[in-house]
């Protein structure tokens, strides 16, 4: 019979009694209706511990496997400490890669989480996504640059609000820098430094303020925006007031912001530098399959020669912009764009007898000549439409 509830240790007592004296264990075992594996275990306990040795026992383990060490949990802490603002993923990547082998995910999870070293994520609404409808995806490093600048903050040496230049597919950070203005010529300087020692992108991805953009002008065109153009550098831009355009940018821009705002640093710029070559080269990225960007940027194959003289244009008649941004056609003097003051722009007859008007490998729009009206591509900012016609060097 199988044990009874109420006198379940006298029972069992009883049963290691007897199994210390039969000759046939497992016809007892019979009798007491239990197994002869359980009349094992209860004799065994009973050899053990006497009458205690009835009592049921804790099913918890009397040790564990998994369990961590002290000086495990005090490396989690320290890189935690050290990188304040990562998650456990990356925490424990980088402990893996200090010291080959260590607890599982869920283990980091749970020990940052008991020392208070964690913060629960913040449930956000979702905001309908969108990318420049002529918008690429970069599968190759330098296939597009984004540009921006982080937003300004104080700190000990006065107003911050530093460039930021990252690459697309492999996140890497290009360019962490305070400058002193937004002017044209300083952040042109800040690129040639950039194409001297990167390359040439594809292209370059930026909002539509200045001095990146000009929202007043022809297909918005600043007169950065046109030297990048010049260099052989498409353009890309996100939507007015849509900044999930440039999402993953932005993204960056919020780590910056928690990381260094507020931060005591005797140097911005040291600090700055500091914190691009952190994020480069030590910080893991899920969508990099916990590499990090240094592992996975390189140069650009187009190297920069610097900015050419003008641009060459194929099977094209050409006319200089000049510095009212107008040009001269058949005596006529038609308005394109101050931006454009200096370069020659292409002109291609087409066969209803209008003419394209190209700079680089930019459609600008068409020329009537019959109204001498010049008349723009796109009503807004956009990227460039590449043609056959004409090869832009």
């Amino acid at each position: 019979m199988p044990w009874q509830p109420r006198e379940i240790m006298n029972q069992r007592t009883e049963f290691a009694l007897k199994a210390l004296q039969t000759d046939n264990f497992r016809a007892l075992c019979r009798e007491y209706g239990i197994s002869p594996k359980i009349g094992y275990k209860w004799l065994a306990r009973f050899k053990e511990g006497g009458m205690r040795g009835m009592t049921d026992q804790s099913r918890r383990p009397r040790n564990s496997p998994e369990s961590l060490g002290e000086e495990v949990v005090c490396r989690m802490v320290r890189l935690k400490e050290r990188h304040r603002f990562w998650g456990p993923r990356k925490i424990r990547d980088v402990y893996l890669k200090q010291w080959g082998e260590g607890p599982s995910e869920s283990s980091f999870k749970r020990v940052l989480e008991r020392c208070g070293l964690t913060e629960k994520r913040k449930i956000r609404c979702s905001e309908q996504a969108g990318r420049v409808a002529t918008g690429r995806k970069a599968t190759s490093s330098n296939e597009v640059w984004s540009v921006d600048f982080k937003g300004w903050w104080y700190d000990a040496q006065g107003r911050c609000d530093p460039l930021t230049v990252r690459d697309e597919h492999s996140r890497y950070v290009l360019e962490l820098r305070a400058l002193p203005d937004a002017k044209t010529e300083t952040v042109k300087a800040c690129f040639e430094r950039l194409f001297e020692r990167h390359g040439l992108p594809s292209a370059i991805r930026s909002d539509n303020g200045p001095p990146f953009a000009s929202a007043h002008a022809l297909m918005g065109l600043s007169r950065l925006s046109t030297w990048w153009l010049a260099n052989g550098v498409d353009l890309e831009r996100s939507r007015p007031g849509c900044p999930q355009d440039n999402g993953a940018h932005e993204r960056m821009h919020r780590d910056i912001a928690r990381e260094l705002e507020g931060a005591d640093y005797a140097e911005r710029q040291a600090a700055l530098e500091t914190w691009r070559c952190e994020f480069n080269e030590q910080r893991p990225h899920e969508a990099l399959g916990m590499k990090v960007p240094a592992e996975i940027y390189q140069p650009s194959t187009r190297r920069w020669k610097g900015t050419p003289e003008q641009i060459v244009y194929r099977r094209m008649s050409t006319r200089k912009v000049k510095g009212s941004g107008h040009i001269t056609h058949e005596g006529e003097l038609i308005f394109v764009s101050t931006a454009l003051a200096g370069w020659d722009l292409g002109l291609s007859t087409r066969n209803d007898g209008n003419i394209d008007v190209y700079f680089a490998r930019l459609l600008l729009g068409v020329l009537e000549p019959e109204t001498a009206a010049f008349i723009p591509a796109h009503p807004a900012p956009s990227a460039s439409e590449e043609t056959s016609l004409m090869n832009a060097e």
